[in-house]
């Protein structure tokens, strides 16, 4: 049988078959494979944290597949992504398959080409065990603070909080910006703004107060502007000097994880996790008219500037062929990574550096083209000349007072031509001076004092706070999408247009952290923790010691913290309501369910008074009309309601909470039972699960979990059937009829 090649993804694995041919069977591992389970903890804290590792619920199936085409190959590679999780995954793919992780068959792809793949295959090695250890480590240690903080906050605040790592720590950095904003003290500043007419070119423009001779004058209030006005009145506004120079502005380097990150938020409004989602897909693998299933870019998840001599090379001839050779620096640009950079894929840049966007738009989404726009804008532009400015700094002199003026103009482009780095805040427009000379006297058109405050922080956006992460070593690249949606899906965070504004319960989930878990929370102390997990990837130390060490301080802060806090309940602000138990007297209270929130009563579970109907801030909604059916209850004789529940709509007893009587509303199909003259109707289980029966139930006891079909039997008519399996069989269910016909998925 063919070699077998195993990849993550289905994509992944058409565009690498291509090129691998008819020798290869290439077969997607969906992901993880082996993962410790969600239920329980599963690390053995006395014993040297050993993982207890399962396959992942729902992919026995695939593992079966996997161990019975790994048994008929001739030799088995692993191809999962070319960083710690892809070497995590191959590592319990090996396991799994009885292979010798020892053993060269890891081989690894930096882009999804035929270059790319042919280069991968000929340089197999063994898994890297330094790589796993560091994600066994990454993996146990969010498990030990995500299982041991989760419950004790649940307990503490509210039921269903999470707590991580990382997650705690960004969610911190937001808060303290927060509690900065709050407690920031505006100060009041003036400026004098003046326009002036140029008497040798009959232009206006606009100076501003400087100060005097001695120097630079802060204006605090009124008064002082005021006094300057005054006496300024009958001044005349001399040029006193004039300073040309010029400035270069060099282009961004490639994009890494981060800033392709930072500048999709600023550019195209992308937030971070939809960002990888869509570059994953690039480079993974599309079908390209003309050209077949191809990766776009090299891998998306890299920390190093890092670009190959050929990529080079033929961004040089596309920018000398399009611009002109004057746009060419005068030699190649080498970008330096960080000291801490991991070096061993290249930056993010178009696996085909002369595959323009217009000629692969057709072939993409909207939002593929405009990442793949991006990403091969940025990378030609980081190997473009520099731009020129001409600067223009003017001083005014009346009587002992100066005024400045600046400006500038663009002498040359340069990669501003096809490219600028989107920036946080409003960077001022260009303006260029009109000509001026020394000693000239110029008209006053206009003089005003202006009133200022200053203005407090702004809040994080995605952008900023990946920026912050990325500085102060917090967290990995690949991790900051997952960062904030984690914060934005257990509402502790809120985005109000582009920014992050934490809710009551991030800043008292965060109050709490601060007080019981200052290292969780610090940002040196979990810088410290990536930097330890990066020596555990370099082989310079072991995974378990840093796990140990980790493990002493924390249990000793988790048992004080469960001593202090043992009768303490924290009840937020927006969890009270000024309802009254009309059971007990008692306050009613906002609780959460997995399906929402609904009204309590505080004496629970004395009084378990509830009210359901609730609106999205929590409070009662009124009464609607509720839609009466003809079915009658069984129990106490009453017509029975439609009422919508998780899996659509119900018949419910209008007498509830005394009588509890519900019933399914059948979904008539409209097709005929294949053992009677009645219809197929789709229902479900209690759990969910949808079957098909006939609706003239119980008289017609036809059941089935196959799907009906609208297509006819060719044989009798009747209604045909599709079941679902390693392929997909059409038949027909009526007696003594016998068709069917198998189909490829």
């Amino acid at each position: 049988m063919p070699n077998l090649l195993i990849v993550e993804s289905p994509a992944k694995a058409k565009t690498i078959k291509k090129y691998l041919g008819s020798n290869y069977e290439v077969v997607a591992s969906m992901g993880h494979i082996r993962d410790l389970p969600e239920k329980k903890l599963s690390v053995d804290l006395r014993h040297n944290f050993e993982p207890n590792y399962e396959v992942i619920k729902g992919k026995e199936t695939l593992v079966k597949e996997l161990i019975s085409l790994s048994k008929k190959s001739d030799k088995v590679y692993l191809a999962t992504d070319p960083d710690r999780e892809g070497e995590a995954i191959s590592w319990h793919l090996a396991y799994l398959l009885g292979l010798d992780p020892k053993d060269n068959a890891r081989v690894t792809f930096n882009e999804i080409t035929k270059t790319g793949v042919t280069t991968g295959m000929k340089h197999p090695r063994a898994i890297d065990i330094n790589l796993v250890n560091a994600q066994q480590a990454r993996r146990i240690l969010d498990r030990i603070v995500g299982y041991k903080l989760s419950p004790f906050l649940s307990g503490k605040i509210r039921k269903g909080l999470s707590a991580g790592r990382v997650q705690s720590v960004a969610l911190r950095i937001v808060v303290d910006r927060e509690n900065e904003i709050r407690n920031f003290k505006p100060e009041e500043y003036w400026t004098i703004d003046a326009k002036f007419l140029s008497r040798e070119s009959r232009r206006v423009f606009a100076a501003s107060f400087y100060g005097d001779k001695s120097g630079k004058i802060e204006l605090k209030n009124e008064e002082q502007a005021q006094n300057i006005l005054n006496n300024l009145e009958g001044a005349e506004y001399i040029v006193r000097s004039i300073k040309k120079g010029t400035k270069r502005r060099s282009p961004a380097p490639p994009f890494i994880t981060s800033t392709l990150q930072q500048d999709a938020s600023r550019k195209l409004n992308f937030q971070s996790k939809k960002t990888m989602k869509i570059a994953q897909e690039l480079y993974e693998g599309v079908e390209v008219a003309g050209l077949g299933a191809m990766g776009l870019i090299t891998y998306m998840r890299t920390d190093s500037l890092r670009v190959s001599e050929d990529a080079i090379d033929i961004a040089t001839g596309y920018i000398k062929d399009t611009f002109g050779e004057k746009y060419l620096p005068k030699k190649k640009r080498i970008f330096k990574s960080k000291e801490n950079a991991q070096d061993g894929h290249e930056a993010i840049r178009p696996t085909m550096p002369d595959l323009l966007p217009s000629s692969v738009k057709g072939s993409l989404t909207d939002d593929q083209y405009k990442l793949y726009k991006l990403i091969f804008e940025r990378f030609m532009a980081s190997q473009m000349a520099d731009c020129l400015l001409n600067t223009t700094r003017v001083e005014i002199e009346a009587k002992d007072y100066i005024f400045k003026a600046s400006g500038f103009t663009v002498a040359f482009d340069g990669f501003t031509i096809l490219y600028q780095e989107g920036k946080d805040e409003a960077e001022e427009k260009a303006k260029e001076l009109p000509k001026l000379l020394e000693g000239s006297i110029l008209d006053l058109k206009d003089i005003q004092k202006n009133q200022h405050f200053t203005q407090p922080p702004p809040r994080y956006t995605e952008a900023t706070l990946i920026k912050y992460l990325e500085e102060y070593g917090i967290g990995r690249p690949s991790t900051y999408a997952s960062i904030i949606s984690t914060l934005t899906n257990r509402t502790y965070v809120n985005r109000e247009k582009k920014q992050l504004k934490p809710t009551e319960l991030g800043e008292v989930v965060t109050d709490v952290m601060k007080e019981r878990f200052p290292d969780i929370v610090s940002v040196k102390f979990t810088a410290q923790m990536e930097n330890n997990l990066d020596t555990v990837e370099e082989g310079k130390k072991d995974w378990t010691n840093i796990l140990d060490d980790f493990y002493k301080d924390f249990r000793e802060e988790l048992k004080s913290a469960k001593e202090a806090m043992k009768d303490v309940k924290i009840t937020l602000k927006e969890d009270k309501t000024d309802l009254v138990c009309d059971k007990c007297g008692k306050p009613m209270v906002v609780k959460f369910s997995r399906y929402g929130k609904f009204i309590a009563c505080s004496g629970y579970p004395e009084c378990k008074n509830i009210i359901r109907n609730v609106d999205k801030d929590g409070n009662p909604e009124p009464e609607t009309h509720q839609e009466e059916s003809d079915v009658i209850c069984e129990k106490c004789g009453r017509n029975m309601v439609i009422k919508t529940g998780r899996y659509g709509k119900f018949l419910a007893c209008p007498g509830y909470p005394e009588c509890k009587n519900i019933k399914g509303i059948d979904d008539d199909t409209g097709l005929q039972c294949p053992k009677c003259d009645g219809n197929i109707v789709r229902r479900r289980t209690k759990k969910g699960k949808i079957f098909y029966g006939c609706s003239k139930y119980p008289d017609c006891d036809f059941i089935t979990n196959d799907e009906p079909l609208k297509e006819e039997c060719p044989k009798c008519g009747k209604t045909l059937f599709k079941k679902k399996g390693k392929k997909i069989k059409i038949y027909c269910m009526t007696e003594n009829c016998g068709y069917e016909r198998i189909e490829e998925k």
